[in-house]
């Protein structure tokens, strides 16, 4: 890097727009979505997708329910044509999805690109031409005049020979992308696009997309949204245009540029599902249609199965999603942090089905999109007890008592620290079992009698103590009292029950019974001990035993 000052870059220029209007804004409804995902080169993936492949990512953009839909570039190569007459001619396009192709404004392309096409219902015909001032000096030597040249002629050459496509019955519509929009002077890129408009002659019943592409994205978001608002001011056929937005990653911004460019006056979006594109990637649409659905507004996208969107996405584009990309990602909901997991186990305990949702840490319901609770709540070593908690009763149906959690996520902690990784939830039901349900010992039983009479409860019971068989019996106001009177006949230390809860594990006769009960030796030292069983009595006698192996008390002799 260049040591300061920093010469080698300059500042985007801002817009001279002191009156905008888009800050005070807000977005009340989703925008005409239009997937570019299978566009010349299948969004630069490294191994381009198969005919198959994109017939099947075709399906799926079908179903999540997209209505525009760009599905290459015919001219570029065999493989894209051959797809766009596989789906016309197989009768796989909807009768409600327009089909759109790219172009670049050449007169051989253009006839190539209708040869494609023809048998189509509804299409939408995407030219562009590049327009940024390097561009027009670096790559084509030529002027403004002549940049306008190559898109004025490029409509009329394709307004006369599209007429054997409308005579079969086709639906043309004309979108036109003056490239690199966001670096191309505003009052140039007004010129070339109200140039085009002019020859295209768009109606009420054919309206004339106008692209507005961040092909590459130099400038941050608030700049991006005040060229699309001057050039919504600026349309002398404002209300015959959609105006559209395609943005890119370079910045990291894309979805912010994107929702400011709706608030400044855009009518439609071209994106791609999780963002795959060139360099740092195309806009992402799941991301943007999920941030409405957070704020009340749907998005006429249905992305309730995203995992399995997902799996087509990874498999037929072989790219991976990260972990922290928002909602799709393995770690989108996921805490570590002890406070955090405290805090989502309180709030989803609050949360009700006629309330909105009002999750601390979790903007959506993972439950909205096809996502599991399971991952939410991940434990490592700076986990707490909440987390672990609501691992145990989540996955597995354990209920702890607070005093429980926080001695168990001491423990998890430290197995986790030692492990130097994150505990699955197998790995933590498994620490609960082996630190808390100790059946043998000092103390192991091995059979349990109790009669009730009146208000009393008489229990006789087998116990192996210390290796010897012995027998005891004791009585009480309950199963639990009259256990604890039996083994003060023994060499056991006095100890009391502190603690007491219990809960069903399941539903249905065969259900388990769980225990759990904390004692406090003579030493002042507290243990806790779970027990499980069908019988709800046995299930706590159970669980005075493994807490008593577990306070590991010295026998008397």
């Amino acid at each position: 890097m260049q040591h300061p000052p920093v010469t080698k870059y300059r500042p985007f220029p801002r817009i001279d727009l002191p009156d905008r209007q888009w800050p005070n804004r807000s977005i009340t409804h989703a925008p005409v979505w239009c997937s570019v995902d299978l566009r010349d080169g299948n969004q630069a993936l490294a191994q381009p997708m198969s005919v198959e492949e994109k017939l099947e990512y075709f399906e799926m953009l079908v179903g999540i329910g997209f209505k525009e839909i760009e599905i290459g570039f015919p001219s570029a190569s065999q493989i894209e044509f051959d797809f766009c007459r596989r789906l016309i001619e197989e009768r796989r396009i909807p009768n409600d999805v327009s089909i759109q192709i790219l172009c670049q404004c050449r007169e051989d392309l253009i006839l190539r690109s209708l040869e494609a096409l023809r048998g189509a219902k509804d299409i939408i015909f995407h030219l562009y031409n590049s327009t940024s001032p390097k561009q027009r000096e670096y790559v084509f030597a030529a002027t403004r005049a002549q940049i306008i040249g190559i898109a004025t002629h490029a409509v009329s050459f394709l307004k006369e020979k599209m007429q054997l496509l409308l005579a079969e019955g086709s639906n043309i519509k004309l979108e036109y992308s003056p490239e690199s929009f966001t670096s191309t002077e505003l009052e140039f890129s007004l010129e070339i696009c109200e140039a085009v408009t002019g020859v295209w002659q768009p109606s009420e019943d054919n309206k004339i997309i106008l692209n507005l592409p961040a092909t590459v994205e130099y400038a941050s978001p608030n700049i991006h949204a005040d060229q699309i608002e001057w050039m919504s001011r600026h349309l002398t056929r404002r209300s015959l245009t959609v105006l559209s937005l395609h943005t890119h990653n370079d910045r990291g911004t894309g979805t912010a540029a994107t929702e400011l460019g709706l608030l400044a006056g855009a009518d439609r979006v071209e994106g791609t599902l999780f963002g795959v594109g060139e360099r740092t990637g195309n806009l992402d649409i799941t991301t943007v249609a999920l941030n409405l659905y957070t704020h009340g507004i749907h998005p006429h996208l249905d992305l309730s199965r995203l995992n399995d969107i997902r799996e087509v996405y990874e498999r037929c584009t072989r790219m991976e999603i990260h972990p922290r990309h928002p909602y799709a990602g393995d770690l989108a909901f996921t805490a570590f942090s002890g406070s955090h997991q405290d805090a989502i186990k309180k709030s989803w305990e609050k949360q009700t089905p006629e309330k909105p949702w009002d999750v601390l840490y979790i903007p959506i319901d993972p439950a909205d999109i096809g996502r599991s609770y399971k991952a939410i709540i991940r434990i490592n070593s700076q986990s707490g007890k909440g987390g672990v908690a609501y691992v145990l009763e989540n996955e597995f149906g354990y209920q702890l008592p607070k005093s429980l959690q926080k001695e168990l996520g001491r423990i998890i902690n430290a197995v986790s620290d030692e492990k130097g990784t994150e505990l699955e939830p197998q790995e933590i039901l498994d620490l609960f079992h082996t630190t808390y349900f100790i059946a043998e010992g000092m103390v192991a039983l091995q059979e349990f009698r109790a009669t009730e009479r009146s208000d009393r409860v008489s229990i006789e019971a087998t116990l192996t103590l210390d290796h010897n068989l012995i027998s005891v019996s004791g009585s009480g106001n309950g199963p639990i009292a009259a256990f604890v009177d039996a083994l003060r006949q023994t060499t056991i230390p006095a100890f009391e029950i502190l603690n007491y809860s219990e809960h069903s594990l399941g539903a249905g006769a065969d259900a388990q019974a769980v225990s759990y009960i904390e004692i406090k030796t003579s030493t002042g030292r507290t243990f806790y001990g779970v027990g499980s069983n069908t019988n709800i009595e046995l299930a706590s006698i159970h669980a005075i035993v493994s807490a008593l192996n577990r306070a590991n008390m010295p026998l008397k002799a």
